[in-house]
């Protein structure tokens, strides 16, 4: 990685949208899988790896996550090819010694509950930034979103406590115009120091 990427492969941050409806077509489980197969290489705190993530795709399931949802993300979800609901495992040190082998990191984070939940989110929320980039490269168009209830969320996908929903992305193939305008971005000065 010591050379730049195809600039046309940055399409995927200046180009790419985030879509309000989708065209009604399934994505199978393959792509799913290649999907997983980048997303996962994106580098994580002692390679710890929290984030957990359920594709929600058939109609079954899209009726038990809507209930939980702001009423105007609901036809966002129904249009969506699989809606993924990115979480975090709040006991992810159980698994560090064979993630992380050059030393047992385990230790600090299971006796210190703050610092392991807010590691957890921190990099869960990563990987879940990972997941759009990989999404995109794939060809997928993606709408990350908040406005859904995440107590309701995590009794119905994730009970026992154990893994806390973060957001939600609506995966698939955008349907043409099916976005809002562009908005701003905050420029170069407003937002960067350099010391």
């Amino acid at each position: 990685m010591s050379q730049p990427i195809d600039p046309k492969s940055l399409k995927i941050f200046t180009e790419a949208r985030t879509f309000n409806s989708y065209e009604p077509k399934p994505i199978p489980d393959e792509l799913i899988r290649e999907l997983h197969g980048l997303f996962k290489w994106g580098p994580t705190a002692v390679n710890c790896q929290p984030g957990r993530f359920v594709f929600v795709r058939s109609p079954e399931a899209k009726k038990r996550l809507i209930p939980a949802l702001s009423p105007g993300n609901v036809a966002k979800v129904e249009s969506a090819s699989a809606t993924v609901i990115v979480g975090h495992d709040l006991e992810f040190f159980e698994e560090l010694k064979v993630q992380w082998p050059a030393y047992d990191a385990s230790g600090q984070y299971r006796d210190d509950a703050a610092l392991a939940g807010t590691t957890a989110l921190r990099n869960g929320s990563l990987q879940g930034a990972y997941l759009i980039l990989a999404a995109r490269s794939l060809g997928l168009d993606c709408g990350p979103m908040s406005g859904f209830d995440n107590a309701k969320v995590d009794a119905e996908f994730f009970p026992g406590g154990k893994v806390r929903s973060n957001f939600l992305i609506n995966l698939g193939w955008g349907q043409e115009g099916a976005f809002y305008p562009r908005g701003p971005r905050l420029d170069f000065d407003r937002t960067v120091k350099i010391l």
